[in-house]
């Protein structure tokens, strides 16, 4: 393993950081009651690198079913309550300080079935634009409307999202 080509050729730096700090209102609600979303950084903030979010659940239970995919490696870490994490062959109640790791391809998926809030970041890399899918779900959960089964097939294969 070596390290990437050089994306910046300045000589002295620049002062370019961004501040997410804590406090601020979410940047999406997956219905009434539902996780908040903070988009810490987007695929577009950090050009292309990665895309990393702070996904507050609820105590109602959700979370998607076993899922890849193709484009994008997805890494997760628990920072508060009890969330279940599948790795593609089981099923573990992730507490906070715990991470998972899935490569391109990698079986995955979360829930929320403690019945308690709970908290973790995800991390895509590199940045896809996940924000659309994300909005896209909240929009669907906000306001009910139901997909037919070739209409959710259509979204996720638009998302990189592959169900098992």
């Amino acid at each position: 393993m070596s390290y990437p080509e050089p994306r910046y050729f300045g000589e002295s730096g620049e002062h370019s950081g961004t501040f997410e700090l804590t406090g601020r209102e979410p940047d999406l609600s997956m219905g009434v009651g539902g996780t908040q979303v903070h988009y810490l950084a987007t695929g577009g903030s950090t050009n292309g690198a990665y895309g990393l979010y702070r996904w507050e659940m609820g105590p109602r239970p959700g979370g998607p079913d076993p899922h890849f995919h193709r484009t994008m490696t997805e890494s997760f870490y628990v920072l508060s309550g009890t969330i279940r994490l599948y790795n593609g062959e089981r099923w573990a109640d992730g507490k906070p300080g715990d991470f998972l790791f899935l490569p391109e391809g990698g079986v995955h998926a979360f829930k929320n079935a403690s019945g308690q809030p709970a908290s973790m970041l995800i991390l895509f890399t590199p940045g896809a634009p996940r924000e659309a899918y994300f909005e896209e779900l909240a929009e669907i959960a906000t306001t009910g409307r139901q997909l037919s089964p070739e209409e959710w097939t259509e979204l996720y294969l638009r998302h990189d999202q592959y169900m098992v």
